[in-house]
C-alpha cells in the first residue's frame, strides 16, 4: 500500500514536505490533550475516595497550659466515644509531631506548636459516608466541645471535582477540535494537489478511469504522510510525558498527579495516529470523489 508506483506524481508537491510536520503537531496537541483528561480523572477518583468519607474536627486549646491538658484528657474521652459510633472505622488524634509536619511548609521547623493558638485536630474516617453517622459526631462533639467545629470537607471537595470535570471537558473538546482542524487540513492540501495535477486528473478522467481509482492515489498518499506525521507527534508527546512524569516523581508529592497509565490508557493514546491517519484518508477521498463529481 504504502510503496505501489502512485500513477498521480503526489510526492512531488508541497503536499508532502509540511502535512505529515502539521499532523503531527495535531497528534501531538490531540494527545497531550488526553493525557490531561485521563490524569484529571484519577486524580478526582483519588480525591474523592480519600475525603469523602472522612471528617477533621478541630477543637481550640484554649489559653493556657493547664487548659490544653484537660482538653487533651477529654480527648482521649472522645476518641473511645466516636469509636462507638457505628459507621465509624477510624478515630486518630494528630500529635504534635504530625502537626508539626503539617504546619512545617509554612512555619518551619522550629516552631514550638505550645506556643501558638493552633486547634487540636482529630482525624475520623468511616466506612461509608451517612448523614446520621455525621449527626451523632456532631451532636457528640457539640455536647463536650461546644466551640469545635466539623469539616466534612465536602465544600471544597466539590469545587476541586467541578474544576477537575471542567478542565475534562475542556480537553476533550481540544481534542474533538484538533480533529477537526486535521481535517480541514487535509481539504486544502487534496484540493492544492488536484490543483496542481489537474491536466494528469482529468487526463485520466476522460480515459475512462473510474473516480474511484483517482481519489485511492490521493487516499494512500494522504495516509502514508498522515502516519508518518501522527507516530512522530506521538513518539514527541511520549517523551513529553516521561519528562514530567520524572519531573513529577522528583517532587514527591501526593497531591500532584501520577503520570502512570493502564493498557486501555495506553491504547486510547496509541488511537490518536491512527485516528488522525484514518481521518486524513477518507477525508483526502471524499474531497477528491466530490471535486471529481463536478467534471464535465
Amino acid at each position: 500500500m504504502f510503496g505501489a508506483r502512485n500513477d498521480v506524481p503526489l510526492d512531488r508537491d508541497a503536499s508532502s514536505r509540511f502535512l505529515p510536520w502539521l499532523i503531527a503537531v495535531m497528534v501531538y496537541l490531540a494527545t497531550m490533550s488526553l493525557v490531561v483528561a485521563i490524569t484529571m480523572n484519577k486524580l478526582a477518583n483519588r480525591w474523592d475516595q480519600g475525603l469523602s468519607n472522612s471528617l477533621t474536627i478541630q477543637v481550640p486549646p484554649g489559653q493556657t497550659l493547664a487548659s490544653r491538658q484537660a482538653t487533651e484528657k477529654d480527648l482521649k474521652i472522645i476518641k473511645i466515644e466516636l469509636s462507638k459510633i457505628e459507621n465509624v472505622a477510624k478515630v486518630e488524634i494528630l500529635n504534635d509531631a504530625e502537626l508539626n509536619k503539617l504546619m512545617e511548609p509554612w512555619l518551619g521547623k522550629d516552631v514550638l506548636l505550645q506556643d501558638l493558638p493552633i486547634p487540636f485536630l482529630v482525624s475520623v474516617e468511616l466506612e461509608q459516608s451517612d448523614i446520621k453517622t455525621i449527626d451523632a459526631i456532631n451532636t457528640l462533639i457539640a455536647q463536650q466541645f461546644p466551640e469545635a467545629s466539623i469539616d466534612d470537607h465536602q465544600r471544597w471537595l466539590g469545587n476541586l471535582l467541578g474544576l477537575a470535570k471542567v478542565i475534562q471537558i475542556v480537553s476533550l473538546l481540544v481534542v474533538m477540535l484538533v480533529g477537526g482542524a486535521a481535517g480541514l487540513m487535509v481539504i486544502l492540501v487534496t484540493r492544492m494537489g488536484l490543483a496542481i495535477h489537474r491536466q494528469v486528473v482529468e487526463l485520466f478522467h476522460h480515459m475512462g478511469a473510474a473516480d474511484s481509482y483517482i481519489a485511492t492515489r490521493f487516499q494512500f498518499h494522504a495516509l502514508k504522510l498522515s502516519t508518518a506525521g501522527g507516530f512522530s507527534g506521538l513518539l514527541l508527546a511520549g517523551l513529553t510525558i516521561a519528562s514530567f512524569s520524572s519531573l513529577l516523581g522528583q517532587a514527591n508529592s501526593s497531591i500532584l498527579p501520577s503520570l502512570t497509565f493502564s493498557v486501555v490508557e495506553w491504547g486510547l493514546l496509541l488511537l490518536m495516529p491512527i485516528g488522525a491517519s484514518l481521518i486524513a484518508m477518507m477525508t483526502a477521498r471524499l474531497t477528491v470523489l466530490r471535486s471529481l463529481a463536478l467534471m464535465p
